[in-house]
């Protein structure tokens, strides 16, 4: 009967565990809510530091990709220093929880890599990240950190690299309608053994040609000339004619080897007019073109433009050239050379009165409309040359303002700096695509 009595007795407690359990839950429910709270947090202020260390590390490689030095790799410790001051600068720019990093953010940059294919990797730190609901165990703030690795990723191969060693080949856009012949432009030699832009291994001949150009005054036969076409019209010569140094062969336009498509929407307003020729100049050709070893993975080829098209060729050039850098005639229009960066290069590049950005105006410039590249194809054998010819590297040079119009013999020539050299005669595989006209891919390699 006593516990029958005991069993009875209990019948006002009913329901009390559940009431306990219910309280529990919601302490712990709470709890984890607020301490997820404070997780999207710490992972969204993770998420944008990883974006300020992306962005920082990619600008300091376009600042080596641009500089010349992975042409010229005794322009690097020059060039390091600029890329490290735009990287910190970069990062700045960037928020983190709300607030813009700061120089002291930036724990490091460092530079790595091959002289060709330098790195540079950027960590970014926020120590003092503040906590909500975490307070509660007495953690009242955390600290964050990111950091990224960008590689300026030149094709060519070291000097002294053994024959058959292959790299892998790039595809630029935006690449100009003309086709250099693989002999130094700056020099006047048209025989062998004239010095090639590329050795047969893919090697940049000589280095030291970034920052000279032609028009050149120095050397044992320096080229007086401009930039500018071969054969205007290459129509009405048969055979094409023989390369001469820094002359340019047209590209065929909308020819499917591969496609040099005219170039669609947008283009700049001073284009009105022009013809598909002019507009591939003025304009961005999305189409990649690739260097190296054709194959179906890589098709290198293109054909020289041999269909009739007048004698306007270099006065097109130029004129259409003009628009591309937005010159209009006036001394400060187009970009141009810092001449204030010594030693120079490596390059930096002053925004003129005409740029498209109006807050750049005056100050240094990563990128700039004044930037070509132009195929080298292989052709400095000495030889006419036949469609198709294969493209086996990349010459960046700055389109010069300051004296477009050349006098006679050849009138319309273009005075132009040697910027970047990027040889791939035996590169094979798949191609980097390029992310812009550069022929030094910029890209992330980590994390």
């Amino acid at each position: 009967m006593r516990r029958k009595k005991d069993i009875l007795g209990r019948k006002n407690e009913q329901g009390v565990i559940i009431t306990l359990v219910a309280v529990f839950m919601l302490f712990v429910i709470g709890a984890m809510a607020a301490l997820s709270i404070d997780v999207v947090t710490l992972y969204t202020a993770r998420s944008e530091a990883q974006l300020a260390a992306d962005s920082a590390a990619l600008a300091g490689a376009r600042v080596l990709a641009n500089s010349g030095a992975t042409s010229n790799t005794t322009l690097l410790p020059g060039a390091e220093t600029t890329a490290q001051n735009v990287a910190t600068q970069v990062a700045e720019q960037n928020q983190v929880a709300g607030s813009y990093l700061t120089a002291a953010n930036v724990t490091s940059v460092v530079f790595g890599g091959t002289g060709t294919n330098p790195t540079v990797t950027v960590k970014v730190q926020i120590t003092n990240l503040p906590t909500f609901f975490a307070r509660i165990w007495g953690t009242t703030s955390v600290t964050v950190g990111a950091s990224a690795t960008a590689e300026a990723y030149n094709p060519s191969l070291p000097a002294g690299a053994p024959f058959g060693t292959t790299t892998t080949p790039v595809a630029p856009m935006c690449v100009k309608p003309w086709l250099l012949p693989n002999i130094d432009p700056t020099q006047t030699n048209t025989s062998p053994p004239a010095n090639p832009i590329f050795s047969p291994t893919g090697a940049i001949s000589n280095p030291g040609l970034v920052g000279q150009g032609w028009p050149n005054t120095t050397g044992a036969s320096p080229n007086t000339n401009g930039l500018f076409a071969r054969c205007g019209d290459c129509s009405i010569v048969s055979p094409i004619p023989l390369p001469v140094p820094g002359q340019y062969y047209p590209v065929a336009m909308d020819n499917p080897a591969p496609a040099f498509p005219t170039p669609a929407q947008p283009l700049p307003a001073c284009s009105a007019g022009f013809n598909s020729y002019q507009l591939a100049v003025a304009g961005c050709v999305q189409q990649t073109i690739s260097c190296g070893v054709n194959s179906a993975i890589n098709p290198s080829t293109i054909n020289i433009d041999v269909s009739a098209y007048g004698t306007t060729r270099d006065a097109d050039t130029v004129t259409a050239s003009e628009c591309l850098i937005h010159y209009n005639g006036a001394a400060g229009d187009s970009d141009s050379i810092d001449p204030t960066v010594t030693p120079n290069p490596p390059f930096e590049f002053l925004a003129g009165n005409q740029n498209p950005v109006t807050g750049a105006v005056g100050k240094d410039v990563l990128i700039s409309d004044s930037l070509a590249t132009i195929p080298v194809i292989n052709d400095g054998s000495f030889v006419n040359p036949t469609n198709p010819v294969t493209v086996i590297g990349f010459l960046q040079v700055f389109l010069n303002p300051q004296s477009l119009v050349l006098p006679a013999p050849v009138a319309n020539q273009i005075p132009v700096t040697i910027i970047n050299m990027a040889g791939c005669t035996n590169a094979t595989g798949q191609p980097i695509l390029g992310n812009g006209p550069s022929p030094v891919a910029v890209r992330l390699i980590s994390p």
